[in-house]
């Protein structure tokens, strides 16, 4: 690696806040983090807390609050538009129930890269009107932005598409396909689980109307806690009928007699918050805040571009996309058995994981050079078990 910048954080001093990398080549970022010694810390003062106090309601609420928080500035948005959800089920379907489909906009369009809960819950609401049209890879298998015009008409309300797409790491055009919707009058939204924390996301210059992600991947907090953006002139337009305690204007009136959501994105919450996980993800999303979204989208840039180098070189090529604009986190790296391959990897201290025909390496700023050669030196050991089959070339998807 070349010489840093004054600005450019010590990557390798940061290494030592993950106990786990000290023993392990942990390339998984992508299905959960490795774990923080702050957000360790912060899980242990948790125990502390209900051991010393018991029932602690205004600080937990207080630790609800930081996250909404943290979560708004990462986000480059603001507090008043950001939900705590359980999980992005919960949040997407809170916001599902808020949509009226029985009009003439009754089209939700979404990709065939999207994580299961992204379609699944939009087809769910196939009873209520809904009606879902999914846009299909092109023969490289990957989703130009055009590919997308095709489908976007009058009809749409939402275009619901995922930023990386968790089977192979490209990454769509997102400005490329809102400028389509916008033409069309209509709302986007954004799942960003596999690119949140890994890239600088700014909510407002991407012009997307929703954004929902998780805490347990590239956030470093824990599972079972999720965010939802909605855009400020959109809250009060949405009346979700998903609904609960602390999506009320006032958490502490009890009132039993009427729904009063908040005015605020706080609307599209529901019960408890899940107060742990909470103190995890504060924690871990100060430290990301602390090293920076921008010099964790060029570190992983470089990481995983170096990686499909690497694999090039070996005559083992990643089928993720080579441009840097096309490809988030996720080196996807084809293989005869995807399964039996990363529990070889496993065995040998390498921690991936696979989707469909690929193994998945998923880097985070806190992996290095040797976690590629790693990896790159294991494969290139069971090139004979695991390679794919001779295929015919043809163009790398998003190349």
């Amino acid at each position: 690696m070349k010489g840093k910048s004054a600005n450019t954080p010590n990557f390798e001093q940061l290494r030592k806040e993950f106990p786990l990398l000290a023993h392990k080549t942990y390339l998984n970022s992508g299905s959960y983090c490795a774990l923080a010694n702050a957000v360790r810390s912060a899980i242990e003062a948790y125990m502390e807390d209900r051991l010393l106090l018991g029932a602690n309601w205004d600080a937990w609420v207080e630790k609800n609050e930081a996250v909404r928080n943290l979560m708004a500035r990462l986000l480059h948005a603001s507090s008043d538009e950001i939900a705590v959800t359980a999980s992005v089920s919960a949040g997407l379907n809170a916001l599902a129930s808020a949509f009226d489909f029985r009009g003439e906009r009754n089209k939700v369009v979404v990709s065939d890269f999207e994580f299961p809960t992204n379609a699944q819950i939009w087809h769910a609401q196939e009873p209520r009107g809904a009606q879902i049209v999914h846009v299909a890879p092109s023969v490289d298998g990957y989703i130009p932005a055009e590919a997308f015009g095709e489908a976007i008409d009058e009809r749409t309300q939402l275009v619901a598409i995922t930023h990386v797409c968790f089977r192979n790491g490209a990454k769509l055009d997102i400005p490329a396909i809102v400028q389509m919707a916008r033409r069309k009058g209509a709302r986007v939204l954004l799942d960003c689980y596999q690119s949140v924390g890994s890239m600088d996301i700014d909510v407002k210059a991407l012009d997307v109307d929703f954004a929902v992600g998780g805490m347990l991947k590239y956030l470093l907090g824990t599972a079972g806690i999720g965010f939802m953006y909605v855009r400020r002139e959109l809250v009060q337009a949405l009346l979700p009928t998903n609904s609960g305690w602390f999506a009320q204007c006032d958490i502490a009136a009890m009132d039993i007699t009427a729904n009063r959501p908040s005015l605020s994105a706080r609307r599209f919450e529901a019960g408890t918050p899940p107060v742990v996980n909470c103190y995890a993800s504060e924690a871990g999303l100060k430290l990301l805040l602390d090293v920076g979204a921008s010099a964790v989208e060029e570190r992983v840039r470089a990481l995983t571009r170096g990686c499909m180098e690497r694999l090039t070189e070996i005559k083992w090529p990643s089928v993720t996309p080579t441009l840097d604009a096309h490809r988030g986190a996720t080196v996807a790296v084809p293989s005869r058995d995807s399964r039996g391959l990363t529990a070889e990897l496993m065995s040998r201290g390498i921690v991936t994981s696979y989707r469909d025909k690929n193994v998945r390496a998923a880097f985070h700023f806190y992996n290095n050079w040797e976690d590629i050669e790693s990896l790159v030196s294991a494969l290139t050991q069971l090139r004979s078990r695991f390679s794919p089959a001779p295929m015919p070339k043809r163009p790398r998807a998003g190349s």
